[in-house]
């Protein structure tokens, strides 16, 4: 039984006619009769008898007519008590932030959070994905982006969108890779991150599934930086695909195709916080923001040139 239900058994009651009712709703009287049957059939009894003037109530009508009334009443109790609630949610929620606002949606999830909570003031804290799960463990944050996958049972995560991952070189070893192998790339030199980055965690699991392991001769933990160390010639590294075809177009490396490596990307709280009325606040205007269809392919390219933590 949905609530639309009652609201349309109780106004075709009050106004003894379909037309009058459905313009009074703003429905079709077709939607109006395919509610009051299918209502009828919820509850198993004949509501109104259709007579030369109109609807008319049956008995069984007249009887559950006052319980629809008080149904109605309370379920928009409920709601107008929960509109008044979300005003009434105050205090600072500290979320902690990785690579690029753009691919995260950062304004939209904020606009959302805003719009629903005008009384809670956000604040961000920026770092890369590894730092997000230290800062949550420690009560540092309240929640967070994180890229990869989480296995920590104490963190409860909601899934976003998988972001695709390739290697890239500087450009003028553009031949080269074309003709390189695993065991090859695993020669070469490589740009590394820091050991809690989601990108040391994907190279990691990367190699081993070949039985190799890379050798790394510098390490940095933005991608505007490895771009500019790839581009001198440093050595390899792995980049978000959308940011590394936007890179190659310009000129600036080249990508070898033998790899795409999916990362999930997702929002994180601890568990214990699941009712947070602040992280429960979040999760509402994240919900907004990112539906369940996944994002269409290119969509996220603005931010090519974004400097971001890994």
């Amino acid at each position: 039984m949905e609530i639309y239900q009652l609201r349309t058994f109780l106004t075709v009651a009050r106004m003894g006619h379909l037309t009058r009712a459905a313009e009074q709703l703003h429905l079709t009287q077709p939607a109006v009769s395919k509610q009051i049957k299918a209502l009828e059939q919820e509850l198993g009894v004949l509501l109104f008898e259709r007579q030369p003037t109109g609807m008319v109530l049956t008995r069984e009508g007249r009887e559950l007519f006052p319980n629809a009334e008080r149904t109605l009443f309370d379920a928009m109790e409920l709601l107008n008590h929960a509109r008044t609630m979300r005003g009434e949610v105050t205090g600072s929620v500290v979320i902690g932030t990785i690579i690029d606002p753009d691919t995260l949606r950062l304004g939209s999830f904020l606009g959302a959070l805003l719009a629903y909570f005008p009384k809670v003031q956000a604040r961000l804290r920026h770092g890369i994905s590894g730092w997000v799960l230290e800062q949550l463990r420690s009560g540092e944050i309240d929640a967070g982006f994180y890229l990869g996958p989480v296995l920590e049972a104490d963190v409860s995560s909601l899934p976003m969108r998988t972001l695709q991952y390739v290697v890239v070189g500087p450009p003028h070893w553009r031949e080269q890779l074309a003709r390189s192998g695993w065991n090859d790339i695993a020669a070469l030199p490589w740009i590394g991150t820091p050991a809690h980055s989601s990108q040391h965690r994907l190279v990691r699991a990367m190699f081993a599934e070949h039985g190799l392991t890379m050798r790394s001769v510098v390490e940095a933990d933005q991608e505007a930086s490895m771009v500019s160390l790839v581009r001198t010639g440093v050595g390899l590294a792995t980049m978000r695909e959308d940011l590394a075809r936007a890179a190659q177009a310009r000129g600036e490396l080249t990508i070898w195709h033998g790899t795409v490596q999916d990362c999930p990307l997702s929002f994180v709280f601890q568990s214990a916080r699941r009712d947070d009325m602040l992280v429960a606040a979040c999760r509402k205007a994240l919900a907004d923001v990112w539906p369940c269809d996944p994002p269409q392919p290119g969509e996220d390219a603005s931010a090519a040139a974004a400097a971001s933590g890994a």
